[in-house]
């Protein structure tokens, strides 16, 4: 495929930046997504944000089927004219964040592959993590900042991190230099690689006492956990003894916690 800014003179457009469009034209980096999310011929695959087509051209020649949801209508003549060849690759105009997975793929297995706007990437996974047809694997391009919070460790989580890691296991797979992209951003990215667990820890109908928590707890970071989770209904005394209950030190803060942390202290608190 042609470098973007020449598929877009040709149809008389420009990137939106309202839309965080920064198109990945590397080839080399493109087949190397490809790999990292193991797509196979019997893979169905969504890609959020296609673009002009780069990445989907790779999913296409690799994948049972792909579908492509794109967001600006400007770029949907773009891309039936890019891949009017690939019988395979189902285009869609919408947003991701109204549409359901459910409805392409039914009850089978699928696979996200995306580069993912900047401005949205928190809204995507939400999502995509909290939706009930859940991908089985996530590997997504994503501002390097963003990457290195979702993979965070105990000392340095976010709600952020603690939202992943509860349905999921992050990894960086690589990096990407800002001149991959056209037009450049001004920071780098990284590939992430999300494998989703099978079942998560609670069940749906648990899942928003558990993040509540949480938000209570990361409400100010500063302030030891068993200050924030006094906003909760809690007198000091009664936290301070359900939290030791749980195992955890009540003068800790909310970014040293595990997922398995918050957990065992939902499970405390919920019994109370």
């Amino acid at each position: 495929m042609e470098h973007p800014r020449q598929i877009l003179q040709q149809h008389g457009l420009r990137p939106k930046k309202s839309l965080g469009q920064n198109f990945l034209y590397d080839d080399n980096i493109l087949a190397r997504i490809v790999e990292i999310a193991g797509v196979s011929p019997e893979d169905n695959v969504l890609e959020i944000g296609p673009g002009v087509g780069h990445l989907t051209r790779h999913l296409a020649g690799a994948a049972r089927r792909v579908v492509a949801v794109e967001l600006d209508d400007r770029l949907m003549p773009v891309l039936h004219e890019q891949l009017a060849d690939a019988e395979h690759v189902t285009l869609v105009h919408g947003d991701i964040l109204e549409q359901d997975p459910a409805e392409w793929f039914g009850a089978r297995a699928y696979k996200v592959v995306a580069n993912v706007p900047y401005y949205i990437t928190g809204a995507i996974l939400q999502h995509l993590l909290e939706g009930q047809s859940k991908p089985q694997r996530m590997v997504m391009t994503l501002q390097r900042e963003v990457a290195e919070r979702i993979v965070a460790r105990p000392g340095q989580m976010t709600l952020l991190s603690v939202s992943v890691q509860f349905f999921g296991v992050p990894h960086i797979e690589g990096e990407i230099k800002a001149g991959a992209f056209w037009p450049r951003p001004d920071v780098d990215s990284a590939i992430v690689r999300i494998e989703l667990h099978q079942t998560p820890p609670l069940e749906p109908e648990e899942q928003a006492a558990f993040f509540r928590i949480v938000r209570t707890g990361f409400s100010q970071k500063r302030k030891q956990l068993q200050k924030n989770l006094r906003a909760l209904g809690y007198e000091r005394r009664q936290i301070v003894a359900l939290l030791r209950q749980a195992g955890i030190d009540p003068r800790r803060r909310a970014q040293t916690l595990s997922v398995a942390d918050w957990l065992a202290v939902y499970r405390t608190l919920s019994v109370t």
